[in-house]
């Protein structure tokens, strides 16, 4: 009887597709992810179709896009599909299946499938939980209620290094619970394992120790473009949005960015224990490794921050695979730019696990020879609406407000410095691109079209300069002096950016 190939699947928060030191960024230090590809395969073309948090989790447990699992405007308290997520499927095929971190699901102790997970869940209290396993351990540590008392905010690039002993740290502590579930395992079965990072998402509060070595380093800054040095003529959405070219100063995001590649180089670091663990346990030669993003950051290209945008640096996210040793099928240490997305990864493990793929999963495995000629992406569905075609070449995004439209060839321009749009070569492929993205309209967008033609809404305020940040302060959370939030459906004081 043949082994059965474990899975551990590790997921990563605003992690962007380029953060990778062997895919060539300048000033990140991941050895251990550089090693994975090393012993994988890269998709280094592989993109959220719905670049904020809980959408694109719905599409990687899931394996379907936003028009199946029915969220594209970050739901908070829109329950799970009624579909068979990968942890569901795994766990019926007799895998053990256990998921440590977030999963940022409703409701919050949902286990979509998993036997049992250990929830970190951000402080979100206004959905009534009263501590996630996170706080619990920290209580039992003798730092009850201190999670958020560095002062960051959850949304905000604000920064200073963390303020609680090391072995406290979110990302240790997701490391040290994943551990336990492969050390307690039942050897007679598989496992599958999901380990999920919040970080580098905001807080950036960093340990010393890491935000040490890019005090050091001379950390590349933000680039801006000539379509977005104009604020005034940015599209609504891009103007609407709560941090802006000029919310910090040059220092400010020079720490920012410090701070954020602290924590990924964090999490590169403590992913060697696992592995460690895994070889020290005899099944990392059956084990698949799997490494992604939910989305990237912008982390202040074209004077942007944060998710929910379809330039590069919040759509496209990592992908790693690392097979099973003596895989046959497949090359290691190689580069695969195919167009893939998040729906791609359920039906990729369980194919290279003999899982049967369940018929409602509309992702390819990205071992096989199909392969997608685009990508269609979605998000929101007021004035904020976003669209976008990638095709293997060229982007078109399209914001209806104000019917405005971008243009990237992203062979020659992979920073997306240069709007095409108005250029009269690319009639031919602007007109290609907008019917393969009319052809992917429903519901309100199908009021877009009128006459065959893209005619989008009206801007609800072109002279609009800067959003106004609200009153969330990045979604500040508090000192946990009591535990129990109120129990709010609807909550009047939501972001969202959480």
């Amino acid at each position: 009887m043949s082994v059965k190939n474990n899975v551990l699947l590790i997921s990563v928060d605003h992690w962007f597709g380029e953060l990778i030191g062997a895919l060539g960024h300048p000033s990140i230090l991941t050895p251990t992810l550089d090693q994975m590809i090393g012993n994988g395969i890269a998709f280094t073309n592989a993109y959220t179709t719905t670049p904020i948090c809980i959408p694109a989790r719905r599409e990687m447990m899931t394996g379907v896009g936003s028009r199946t699992h029915g969220d594209r405007n970050f739901n908070e308290t829109l329950p799970m599909p009624d579909l068979p997520t990968i942890a569901q499927t795994f766990t019926e095929n007799g895998y053990q299946s256990y998921g440590v971190g977030k999963l940022h699901v409703y409701p919050q102790r949902d286990r979509i499938g998993f036997q049992d997970v250990m929830l970190l869940e951000e402080g979100r209290y206004q959905f009534g939980m009263n501590k996630d396993d996170y706080e619990l351990f920290l209580q039992d540590e003798g730092y009850s209620g201190q999670e958020w008392s560095h002062g960051m905010s959850n949304n905000d690039y604000l920064t200073r290094t963390w303020h609680l002993p090391e072995h406290l740290h979110q990302i240790n502590w997701t490391v040290k619970e994943t551990c336990k579930y492969i050390a307690r395992r039942d050897p007679r079965k598989p496992g599958f394992w999901y380990m999920s990072f919040s970080p580098p998402h905001p807080p950036l509060a960093p340990l010393s120790s890491y935000m040490d070595y890019y005090r050091s380093i001379d950390v590349d800054m933000p680039y801006y473009s000539e379509w977005s040095e104009n604020h005034k003529e940015l599209p609504f959405s891009l103007k609407a949005r709560p941090h802006g070219r000029n919310t910090y100063s040059e220092d400010a995001i020079r720490a920012a960015r410090q701070a954020f590649y602290a924590l990924a180089t964090h999490v590169d670091h403590q992913i060697r224990l696992v592995i460690g663990l895994l070889r020290e346990e005899n099944i990392f030669d059956n084990t698949i490794v799997m490494f992604t993003s939910d989305h990237g950051d912008m982390l202040g290209n074209h004077g942007l921050y944060a998710k929910g945008l379809f330039y590069e640096n919040s759509c496209r996210i990592p992908m790693i695979l690392v097979p099973p040793e003596n895989t046959k099928n497949i090359t290691v240490n190689s580069i695969d730019d195919r167009l893939a997305v998040q729906a791609d990864i359920f039906p990729t493990l369980a194919e290279m696990c003999e899982v049967p793929i369940p018929s409602t999963v509309e992702g390819l495995s990205l071992l096989g020879d199909k392969k997608r000629d685009y990508i269609y992406g979605e998000l929101w569905d007021d004035a904020r609406a976003t669209r976008m075609v990638r095709d293997e070449r060229y982007k078109l995004i399209y914001y209806p407000a104000g019917n405005r439209f971008q243009l990237f060839d992203l062979d020659n321009d992979p920073k997306e410095m240069y709007d095409l749009y108005s250029d009269i070569k690319y009639k031919k492929i602007i007109s290609k691109l907008s019917e393969t993205m009319k052809i992917n309209f429903y519901g309100d967008d199908l009021n877009w079209i009128k006459n065959g033609q893209l005619v989008g809404m009206d801007d609800p305020n072109p002279n609009i300069e800067y959003a106004n940040p609200g009153r969330s302060f990045g979604n500040q959370r508090g000192m946990r002096l009591s535990h129990s939030g109120p129990k709010d459906d609807n909550p009047t004081n939501s972001s969202t950016f959480r």
